[in-house]
């Protein structure tokens, strides 16, 4: 038997996290979006479609300067495009694929980006669940257009954000590579395209924790800037 001093450290322990997490940051209001589809640019048409969850509406920053915004006028450069935005904070893969999918393929995008994974990583999502979300959604998206290109973001490095005390935060971190790992795996370097955010920005998060917002959790502005580049970068390849 475990011996109850050892059990009693544990609670403790578990006790001390939990408040820690509850407490270590002021809660950072939801951004009202529009769903209506905007159309910006010129050029070919496009149709544009983000999905996900409270970083694709850039929570804890600027909507207007947020990577959602960010990327639709990047396509804008070249393209005439019509974009929208369904994304909702605290969204796992299931929510996409079950709530926003449905919205989105009435659609029929010429491009799409999946911006989920975070939730999952701190939810304990099993990777299966991740995995089946994430190909329902693509099956979905393919269905509706059979040229659709889709940018998976996956999980940003939730090893970084100092909302996590240690060593949960280190255990995010690794989680968040096994869930990456795996979506990696569905991509075809063409059609289905990964955005490796925690790979490029992850290393800038952690040495900058000003980067995040008043919550600790979520980027700023700034911080949501960082992001952009792997974005769009990760569009050069589907566009």
């Amino acid at each position: 038997m475990i011996p109850l001093l050892v059990v009693t450290l544990l609670v403790g322990f578990a006790a001390f996290e939990l408040a820690w997490i509850k407490f270590n940051g002021s809660p950072v209001p939801v951004p009202t979006v529009s769903r209506a589809p905007q159309t910006i640019g010129s050029g070919p048409k496009r149709t544009y479609v983000v999905m996900g969850d409270s970083t694709s509406i850039s929570q804890g920053g600027d909507y207007a300067q947020g990577y959602a915004t960010a990327t639709a006028q990047y396509i804008a450069k070249t393209h005439t495009v019509t974009w929208v935005n369904f994304g909702v904070s605290g969204a796992r893969a299931k929510d996409v694929a079950d709530l926003q999918l449905k919205q989105a393929v009435a659609y029929k995008p010429d491009i799409v980006l999946v911006a989920v994974g975070a939730n999952d990583v701190t939810h304990l999502t099993s990777i299966g669940s991740v995995r089946d979300s994430l190909k329902k959604i693509i099956s979905g998206l393919q269905a509706a257009n059979p040229n659709v290109r889709i940018v998976l973001t996956g999980s940003p490095d939730m090893g970084a954000p100092p909302r996590l005390p240690q060593p949960l935060r280190a255990l995010a971190g690794i989680r968040t590579q096994s869930v990456n790992n795996m979506i990696t795996g569905l991509t075809d370097g063409k059609r289905v395209v990964f955005a490796p955010t925690a790979e490029k920005t992850g290393p800038v998060f952690r040495a900058n924790h000003h980067l995040y917002a008043a919550d600790n959790f979520h980027p700023t502005t700034e911080g949501y800037k960082v992001w952009t580049p792997v974005l769009t970068g990760a569009l050069d390849q589907v566009l």
